[in-house]
């Protein structure tokens, strides 16, 4: 079953999973033609390779804690850090225990 968008005008809930974390997925909050909003869950170890994206990016650790690697340097965040990147900025993501992060894509307009 798909898990549905959430709606203009509706609350969505970012709180912490903390015993729900080890249950969830990464999944689509909300999505536009000009935004996504992702949570994005990442088992302690987990890494995502070095990549980019054509947009510009916000990722805000949630919970947990995990180490971001761009821009020459290994940045760890915790819960309540935010980290912004210009589109086409590398960047690899190492969970260092179980986390949950909040990440915003502002899609370019074609």
């Amino acid at each position: 079953m798909a898990i549905p968008h959430a709606k203009p005008g509706t609350l969505v809930d970012i709180r912490p999973l903390t015993a729900e974390l080890d249950k969830t997925k990464t999944h689509t909050l909300a999505k536009t033609d000009d935004l996504e909003i992702i949570r994005l869950i990442l088992k302690a170890g987990k890494e995502i390779a070095t990549h980019s994206t054509s947009a510009p990016i916000t990722v805000q650790c949630l919970e947990g804690s995990v180490i971001f690697s761009t821009l020459g340097s290994d940045l760890e965040m915790r819960a309540g850090d935010l980290l912004f990147l210009n589109g086409g900025d590398p960047h690899s993501v190492k969970a260092v225990e179980n986390s949950s992060l909040l990440l915003t894509i502002l899609l370019a307009k074609s």
